[in-house]
């Protein structure tokens, strides 16, 4: 399975006067990411910059392709909440070191 750079942004349900672990449910959120990260869809991921100031997430993804990804995302719920939007999907050739299992 290919390697997929997901780039997210904290969208218009983000409340900003609150630090990222404040949020609204996100518990619910981290159980998500933490299942995906265990079952290997996520390999690695994270805010970029501060995580209570960055405005963009970055996941590094092992998907088939970008449906699968797109299907798997809507799931998280912080999506139907607006706190995170999908703004790019890009298929990542890694050429340099890599991740290990």
């Amino acid at each position: 399975m290919p390697y997929f750079v997901v780039i997210r942004e904290r969208s218009s349900g983000w409340d900003w006067s609150k630090p990222m672990r404040q949020q609204s449910q996100w518990e619910a959120h981290a159980a998500f990411m933490d299942a995906a990260t265990d079952e290997g869809f996520i390999v690695a991921g994270g805010p970029l910059g501060d995580e209570n100031e960055a405005t963009q997430v970055m996941h590094v993804v092992d998907a088939l392709d970008t449906g699968e990804i797109e299907l798997r995302l809507a799931q998280d719920p912080w999506t139907p909440m607006r706190l995170l939007k999908t703004v790019s999907v890009e298929p990542w050739t890694v050429l340099l070191g890599g991740f290990r299992a």
